[in-house]
């Protein structure tokens, strides 16, 4: 049985979650300590809870230690099992993250299978799903993992109540990923998004972005009013298409935070992404690694990696054996070798 630290890396729900979609994927036990030990709450909160609940009902699996606040976990996959699943996560937790968890395993169990998910859709401390859906799923998609989603509500914190509804193909063989250059700049996309709040908060934002990110005439720069959520939120998000890849950066309007300071900090953060002149972002870099090297692996270009990429890579040697190889390149960016798993 694979023993697995969960205090790796950043020490939080990252490794948990890596290890269940690894596990299903593969069908190995493991047994995991000291989860989420490095948080000011340790132990399993819903939305942690959600994605082992979630990992056993589609791999049959057989779990001691799945409650709340639990530290400890073991967990044993019989068969993953394609077909129609739902998983709610009750609180304005991730359901985006229970997606994570679940996704890879299910798009190689060979036939399609469709999930409704509830919760958070749009989290601070997550994906959120227009990154999902926008930045992952294109990405996936050259891997040969066919998935695609729809937004029914949006659900933010602290009210959730989001619901989305995704489908996965089945997979018969992950391809070789290779994304070194973003390829040519196709368009540039800004949406503020705004839920029980005033509307006027979403065009300030969308100012103060416009006068830092330097968007004009011919860029697709708009508000996005929400009717039907079941409280407050505002989130703004901004994307730059490119001919292989699209770019995304995302910020978070809080109570009492100015809606010029969120929107100029989206601005500074594209800008500087832009800069970068790679086709991964920090948070694409970590979800790229358990499929490119569950498949035939490959390579891409990023920024600095992130405790989140540090605890995928330990993830990944302790289940496939893998070795995952960094590269600086001296200016800020970075070469990420994925070799494949060994094949048995």
């Amino acid at each position: 049985m694979i023993i697995v630290d969960g205090t790796t890396g950043e020490g939080g729900g990252q490794v948990l979650r890596s290890s269940l979609a690894l596990a299903c994927a593969t069908l190995q036990p493991f047994r995991i300590t000291n989860i989420r030990k490095k948080r000011s709450k340790p132990g399993l909160l819903r939305q942690h809870l959600t994605s082992v609940l979630a990992a056993k009902d589609i791999a049959g699996a057989e779990v001691q230690g799945a409650t709340m606040g639990s530290t400890e976990l073991t967990f044993r996959p019989r068969k993953v099992t394609p077909g129609a699943y739902t998983f709610q996560v009750g609180t304005a937790g991730s359901c985006m993250l229970v997606l994570a968890t679940v996704l890879l395993p299910l798009a190689l169990a060979g036939g399609e299978s469709t999930l409704s998910l509830e919760g958070g859709t749009h989290n601070s401390a997550a994906p959120p799903f227009p990154f999902v859906h926008d930045v992952l799923f294109p990405v996936l998609a050259k891997l040969g993992i066919e998935a695609r989603g729809t937004l029914s509500r949006p659900g933010f914190y602290p009210a959730g109540g989001g619901r989305a509804e995704i489908v996965i193909a089945g997979s018969s063989r992950l391809r070789e990923l290779v994304l070194l250059t973003p390829g040519k700049l196709v368009s540039r996309h800004a949406r503020a998004i705004v839920s029980a709040i005033p509307n006027n908060v979403a065009v300030r934002e969308l100012e103060a972005f416009v006068n830092v990110a330097g968007f004009g005439k011919g860029d697709d720069v708009r508000p996005d009013i929400v009717k039907d959520a079941l409280g407050p939120g505002n989130v703004v998000t901004a994307s730059l298409v490119h001919e292989h890849v699209t770019l995304m950066a995302t910020a978070f309007g809080e109570k009492g935070v100015p809606a010029e300071r969120v929107g100029g900090a989206l601005g500074a953060a594209i800008v500087t992404l832009a800069a970068a002149k790679v086709p991964v972002c920090e948070h694409l870099a970590d979800q790229l690694l358990l499929p490119m090297a569950l498949g035939e692996g490959g390579s891409f270009r990023t920024v600095r990696p992130t405790p989140h990429f540090d605890a995928q890579c330990t993830v990944l040697q302790l289940f496939l054996g893998v070795d995952v190889r960094v590269h600086d390149e001296g200016d800020g960016t970075y070469r990420i070798d994925v070799p494949p798993r060994a094949r048995s």
